[in-house]
């Protein structure tokens, strides 16, 4: 595993080690790694649903399916 180093103002530290106790993560890197996890995750989502707003319907919806 790599590793990275992040300098953060105490004010965002204490908020992570906050969140670190309150959630139940064993570590600061456990709570970062969620956080980048949740963001890829959005992201993919995010691009699955505009490539599904551009794509041409495949079957028009009437009364009957309503």
């Amino acid at each position: 595993m790599s590793t990275m180093n992040v300098s953060l103002p105490g004010t965002l530290k204490s908020f992570v080690d906050d969140q670190v106790a309150d959630r139940g993560f064993g570590t600061c890197s456990a709570y970062i790694r969620e956080l980048i996890r949740r963001d890829r995750d959005r992201q993919h989502l995010r691009g699955l649903l505009l490539e599904g707003g551009e794509s041409a319907p495949s079957v028009t919806a009437d009364e009957a399916d309503c």
